[in-house]
């Protein structure tokens, strides 16, 4: 009889219990895989239907987890009035050596955690270890998953919060104080005053960018989730170490986030120890990678077997 695959939604996803360390520590695993070639992974692939909506789909197949990795998502802005999150999909988990389809899973769980681990990655090399201050431009889901990792990693004492929607910054605001951290609602320019800097919204944003990174603490650390939507190009040139999360990826985007040539490496490098930082403004500029998506389906599907035998 064929195996039937297992579907876990996002409250069953949660209530596995996946801590910020482990979050870092698969990823990082699942990153240096990719540098030894044990994980084949491909391009994200992106279609923007022109109306707002922003589409896309990760794949990547490891021998040591046994397991095929295939996202689909998709950002939809109208969705918040519809009573929906954001970020829909799914989530396909094959056997590598057979393609049987053993589990089938949410998508917006495991890609905001993902996602803020990835930042969280990158920050564990390239942040001030003391990072008392964080700052969001953008309240939203991305804001809330980043906050919730980083508070576990970082002596974070204070939060300062920019947003369009006040129902997104009274919610984060509320959730700072909830973990004990104060909270204070700036205009976004007065977010770069923070350790770190998370920049997280509507990759559909089509308004002029707002943010400078000269501006920045001579440590700060920004990490660019949205394409750079909010930064200007002239403004990023204040970034004297940008890392992606890879290189090949970035140099086939019709728009990099900076001339490749300014790029001193991706995820894979800084993990590895082959990426040079220098001094003054970091910044974390990413799309996403099918590693991080594999990352975090893979250590569920793991977990599922050990609790099922």
């Amino acid at each position: 009889m064929a195996f039937v695959p297992k579907v876990l939604d996002d409250a069953a996803l949660k209530a596995l219990g996946i801590g910020a360390g482990d979050v870092v520590r698969v990823i990082e695993k699942t990153v240096l895989e990719v540098a030894d070639g044990r994980l084949k992974t491909t391009p994200k692939s992106v279609l923007q239907p022109g109306d707002g909506r922003y589409m896309m789909t990760t794949l990547a197949s490891g021998d040591t987890a046994g397991v095929t990795v295939v996202k689909a998502v998709t950002v939809c802005p109208d969705n918040p009035g519809r009573g929906l999150p954001s970020i829909t999909g799914a989530i396909m988990v094959l056997d590598a050596f057979t393609g049987e389809c053993l589990a089938l899973m949410d998508a917006e769980w495991i890609t905001g955690v993902r996602t803020a681990g990835l930042s969280a990655v990158a920050a564990k090399h390239m942040a001030d270890p003391a990072s008392r201050v964080m700052g969001f431009v953008g309240a939203g889901v991305q804001a809330r998953s980043h906050l919730d990792l980083f508070m576990q990693l970082f002596p974070l004492e204070r939060v300062l919060v920019s947003g369009r929607g006040q129902a997104n910054i009274d919610a984060l605001c509320a959730f700072a104080a909830e973990k004990g951290l104060e909270s204070e609602v700036v205009e976004a320019s007065d977010t770069l005053a923070a350790d770190i800097v998370v920049t997280s919204i509507p990759i559909t944003y089509s308004g002029d960018p707002f943010l400078d990174a000269r501006a920045m603490k001579p440590n700060g650390l920004a990490i660019v989730t949205d394409a750079a939507k909010p930064w200007p190009p002239e403004g990023r040139s204040g970034f004297n170490t940008v890392i992606v999360d890879d290189v090949a990826q970035e140099s086939g985007m019709p728009e990099p986030v900076v001339p490749v040539e300014r790029i001193s490496g991706d995820l894979t490098a800084l993990v590895s120890g082959k990426a040079t930082l220098g001094s003054g403004p970091r910044a974390f500029m990413f799309r996403g990678i099918a590693a991080g998506d594999y990352a975090l389906a893979a250590h569920v599907w793991t977990m599922c077997l050990d609790r099922s035998s």
